[in-house]
């Protein structure tokens, strides 16, 4: 993860220089995604920024999450069941690890993109069953079921 307050600030500063208003609930949606490892949807973050911020629309969310990818601060990943969950932690290219069964997402520690599906399935434990960008398959914990 780069430094968060750092890039929280970047973020702003892009986001003003475009003319969007900044708001406490814009700010808690941008850490939500800046502080989650887990490749939230929109509306796991809605139900985490609600706690502090009640009448927070999921509208306001899916606006905030549109923003941040026209700016390129958060990748957008399908999942196996269709919903899209983001990636604001690591907003460049890389893989992810998607279980079909759990929908759990994480990010592979890979080297060499010649190599990656080998490599994916002996750091994870995952059996790789597709890849594009992405890489679908059934994570340990699932495996063990």
């Amino acid at each position: 993860m780069t430094d968060s307050p750092q890039r929280l600030d970047k973020i702003i500063e892009t986001l003003r220089q475009r003319g969007c208003r900044i708001t406490p609930q814009r700010i808690a949606i941008l850490k939500v995604f800046l502080n989650s490892n887990e490749h939230p949807s929109v509306e796991q973050v809605h139900e985490q920024v609600r706690v502090n911020f009640p009448t927070t629309s999921l509208a306001t969310v899916y606006k905030t999450v549109n923003l941040l990818k026209e700016i390129g601060e958060i990748l957008e990943i399908g999942s196996a069941d269709g919903r899209k969950r983001y990636d604001g932690n690591k907003p460049y290219p890389h893989p992810h690890l998607i279980c079909t069964r759990c929908k759990t997402i994480r990010d592979p520690d890979v080297s060499l993109l010649d190599k990656i599906t080998a490599e994916v399935e002996e750091k994870s434990g995952y059996r790789v069953l597709a890849h594009q960008v992405e890489f679908f398959g059934i994570c340990p914990a699932c495996q063990k079921e």
